[in-house]
C-alpha cells in the first residue's frame, strides 16, 4: 500500500447532535464540512485525482430495512444485526472467493448471514482514469446475531472477530492483489462511506447519502493529504473508530511493541477469540490505521473508549506540578502498560455511542469547536466549516494540548476534560497499584566502578571505530560541558552506504522523525511536555483491566545509565527479594572465528537469551566489556536488535528488559 512513508496534514471534522437526535441534515452538514475543508486535501496534476475522503455515520436502520425488504430480507431490530462495508476485487472469481471466505467466517463464529446488498454508486460521475482503474466493487453484508449473543457489545466483538479472521484468511490465501479486498467498517452501530475521492465527490458518488432516510446523530468526515505515499482506496479515512490530522511519529515502535505483546496478552472479555485477532496490525499500513487497530483492540477488550484514548495519547503529566494526584497516578500506572503514541496529532474517535476528540501533548495540530443553542457540536481542523449564524452559537473554543472533548449520546451531554479524566482517574486505586509493584532504580544502595580492561584506551577506541574527529569534536564537548557540541547545519561526508571508508554500524542508521510542518521542540523551554522516565523489565498484560497479578516495574529517571546504576542492576536480586533477576550476556566472540564468527555468535546469543527468559531472568544485560585482542565485540546495536527480534518472534519479549552495556 506504499504506506510506510505515510505522513499527513489533513482536514478532519465532525458534526453531532448532543441529545443523539438523528436527522438527514446532519449527514448533509457532514458532507458540507468535507467540502469546506477541501483545501486541506491534496490534488495531483490530474484535478480529479485526490488523496481520498470519507464519512462515518451511525447505521441508518430505517433505510437499510426498506432496501433489504426489496430482496425479501427482514432485518432484526436495531442492535441485533451488523453491516459490513466491503471493497471487493473487480475480477469475478476473486470477488466470489472473498465473499465465500467472509461467509465462512460468519458461520464459524456462530452468526447469521442475512444477505448482501450492492452499494449503488454514480458510475457516470467524472473520475480520474487512475482512480477508476483502482475502483473496487462495493458491497454490504448484513449479519444477524447468533443465539448466544445477548447484547450489542457482544455482537460488536463477534463482528470484529469475523472481520479479522476473514481478512487474515483472504490475505494468506492470496485471493486478491494488494489492496483490492478491504473492509472499511463492520459494526452494529456505524457505517463508513469512503474512497479515493475528492471532498465534494463523496456525497455524489454514494447514492445512499442523497436519500432522506439516511439519518444519523453524528457525521465524522476526513479529507486526506498524504505527502509521501501513493493514495489508495483503503487508505482514505475515517477508519473504523478514528480519523486524524497529523502524524504518529512513534508508530514504528508502537507497531513493534503491539506485535511483541501478542505472545502474552490475555483478555477476560475476548477470551479464546483473542488469538484469532492476530496480527493486530498488518505491516505496511498507515500510522492512523495502526492506531485505529490498537484503539479497537482496547475497546473490544473492555476499556471505555475515552480511557483507551487517554492511554494511547496521554497528556503531559510528569512535570505537571498542579495536576490532581489521582489523575497523575492514572497516567503513571498506564505508562508502563503502554507506550504513548506520540506526534503532532488531532485525533477524533467514535464508537457510534460517543464521539470525542483529543490533542497531542504539544498541541501541534488545530482543533476548534462550537456549540449551538439547538444542541449541535461542530469540531474541525479550523473555524467556519459550517455557516452557522453567530447568534446561535453558545460556546466557541479550541481543544488545548492534551485535552479531550467527549459527547455521550446516551447521557445526552458533553463531558468536559476535567470531569472525564476525574471519572477515570478515580475509578480504580491506581496509586496503590503503582506502589505495590514499583521499584525505583536510584533508591537501591550500590556503588559502581569503572572496572578493569585488558586493553589500552587507544586500542579500545580503535576497536569500536572512533576517529580523532569523533573524540575532538563530538565527545570532548559532551564530557566537558555535559551538552552536545554546536556545529554547522551541513554534513558533507558521504552516506555510510556510499562511503569507501569502513564506517561503524551506527552510521548506517538515522532516527525516524516527523516530516511535516513541525516546529522544533526546545527541551528547556518546553520541559513540561518532555520526559525521560523509562521502565525496564517485564511489561504488564495490556488487556488486564483489573491489575490481576501484575509484574514488578523498574523505573529509571533517564535512559543513560552510569556505573552506579549498572552496579544497582547487577545487585538488584537481593534488594528486591528475587523479584528482579539479572542475567549478563557477553556479545564478544573469538577473533579466530573470522568473518563467519558474527553470524554464529548471533545465533547462540539468541538461544542464550531465550533460555535465560524461560528460566525466569527478567533483566538481560547485553555487554561488550570483555572485548580484547582475542575477542571481537559484535556492535551492540546489532546484538541487541537480534536478541530483541528473536524474543518478539518467540513471544517472550515482554517478559524481560534489555539493558545495553557498551
Amino acid at each position: 500500500m506504499y504506506a510506510n512513508a505515510e505522513h499527513d496534514a489533513c482536514g478532519v471534522g465532525f458534526v453531532a447532535h448532543i441529545k443523539g437526535q438523528k436527522a438527514h441534515s446532519i449527514v448533509r452538514q457532514g458532507l458540507q464540512i468535507l467540502e469546506n475543508i477541501d483545501h486541506r486535501g491534496a490534488v495531483g496534476a490530474d484535478p480529479l485525482m485526490g488523496d481520498g475522503a470519507g464519512l462515518l455515520i451511525q447505521i441508518p436502520d430505517e433505510f437499510y430495512r426498506a432496501e433489504m425488504a426489496k430482496q425479501g430480507v427482514e432485518l432484526p431490530p436495531p442492535g441485533e444485526y451488523g453491516v459490513g462495508m466491503i471493497f471487493l476485487p473487480k475480477e469475478s472469481a476473486s470477488r466470489q472467493a472473498c465473499e465465500q471466505e467472509l461467509e465462512r467466517a460468519i458461520k464459524a463464529e456462530g452468526q447469521v448471514l442475512l444477505g448482501w446488498r450492492d452499494v449503488p454508486v454514480d458510475a457516470d460521475m467524472p473520475m480520474s482514469p487512475l482512480v477508476r482503474e483502482k475502483e473496487p466493487v462495493i458491497r454490504q453484508v448484513f449479519i444477524g446475531r447468533g443465539p448466544d449473543i445477548l447484547v450489542p457489545d457482544a455482537l460488536e466483538r463477534k463482528l470484529y472477530v469475523i472481520r479479522k479472521t476473514a481478512s487474515s484468511k483472504i490475505q494468506s490465501l492470496n485471493l486478491t492483489h494488494g489492496s483490492e479486498y478491504y473492509v472499511p467498517s463492520m459494526s452494529c452501530r456505524t457505517i463508513i462511506y469512503k474512497g479515493l475521492l475528492l471532498a465534494d465527490q463523496v456525497g455524489k458518488y454514494y447514492n445512499d447519502l442523497k436519500d432522506e432516510r439516511v439519518v444519523s446523530a453524528l457525521a465524522l468526515v476526513h479529507q486526506r493529504f498524504s505527502t509521501n505515499t501513493l493514495p489508495e482506496w483503503p487508505l482514505a479515512h475515517p477508519y473504523r473508530m478514528v480519523a486524524h490530522n497529523g502524524e504518529i511519529n512513534t508508530v514504528k515502535g508502537n507497531f513493534n511493541w503491539m506485535r511483541a505483546r501478542e505472545g502474552v496478552m490475555k483478555s477476560p472479555v475476548l477470551g479464546d477469540d483473542l488469538k484469532k485477532l492476530y496480527p493486530i496490525s498488518l505491516e505496511g499500513q498507515s500510522d492512523t490505521a495502526t492506531f485505529d487497530n490498537a484503539l479497537e483492540l482496547l475497546t473490544m477488550s473492555g476499556y471505555p473508549l475515552a480511557q483507551a484514548a487517554m492511554m494511547m495519547i496521554p497528556e503531559a503529566w510528569e512535570q505537571h506540578a498542579t495536576m490532581d494526584e489521582r489523575r497523575r497516578a492514572f497516567y503513571e500506572y498506564h505508562a508502563s502498560m503502554m507506550e504513548p503514541w506520540d506526534g503532532p496529532a488531532a485525533m477524533v474517535f467514535t464508537d457510534g455511542r460517543q464521539i470525542g476528540a483529543t490533542l497531542d501533548r504539544n498541541g501541534l495540530r488545530p482543533a476548534r469547536f462550537i456549540i449551538t443553542d439547538d444542541d449541535l457540536v461542530v469540531l474541525a481542523s479550523e473555524s467556519g466549516v459550517l455557516p452557522i449564524p453567530e447568534n446561535k452559537i453558545v460556546k466557541k473554543w479550541r481543544l488545548q494540548p492534551g485535552k479531550m472533548l467527549l459527547i455521550d449520546f446516551e447521557q445526552g451531554r458533553i463531558i468536559e476534560d476535567e470531569e472525564l479524566k476525574a471519572q477515570y482517574a478515580s475509578a480504580k486505586p491506581y496509586r496503590q497499584w503503582i506502589e505495590n509493584v514499583r521499584v525505583k532504580l536510584d533508591t537501591i544502595d550500590a556503588k559502581g566502578s569503572v572496572g578493569e580492561f585488558s586493553e589500552s584506551l587507544l586500542d579500545r577506541q580503535q576497536a569500536f571505530g572512533f576517529t580523532q574527529e569523533d573524540i575532538k569534536f563530538l565527545m570532548a564537548p559532551m564530557a566537558q560541558n555535559g551538552e552536545e557540541a554546536t556545529g554547522s547545519m551541513g554534513n558533507d561526508s558521504p552516506l555510510a552506504v556510499l562511503s569507501d571508508k569502513n564506517k561503524p554500524l551506527y552510521n548506517y542508521f538515522k532516527q525516524l522523525f516527523a516530516q511535516v510542518t513541525n516546529p522544533p521542540i526546545d527541551p528547556i523551554r518546553e520541559a513540561v511536555v518532555m520526559s525521560l522516565v523509562s521502565f525496564i523489565g517485564p511489561k504488564p498484560n495490556l488487556l488486564d483491566i483489573n491489575a490481576v497479578n501484575p509484574p514488578m516495574r523498574l523505573e529509571v529517571s533517564q535512559p543513560v545509565l552510569d556505573f552506579d546504576d549498572m552496579a544497582r542492576l547487577r545487585n538488584i536480586e537481593k534488594h528486591t527479594g528475587g523479584k528482579f533477576k539479572p542475567y549478563e550476556i557477553d556479545i564478544t566472540y573469538p577473533a579466530s572465528w573470522g568473518h563467519e564468527g558474527v553470524e554464529a555468535r548471533l545465533a547462540s546469543l539468541c538461544a542464550e537469551a531465550e533460555d535465560a527468559v524461560l528460566q525466569g531472568m527478567n533483566l538481560l544485560i547485553v555487554s561488550d566489556r570483555k572485548v580484547s585482542k582475542d575477542a571481537v565485540a559484535i556492535p551492540a546495536l546489532l546484538a541487541t536488535s537480534a536478541i530483541h527480534q528473536h524474543l518478539v518472534t518467540k513471544g517472550l519479549r515482554t517478559r524481560t528488559g534489555l539493558i545495553v552495556e557498551t
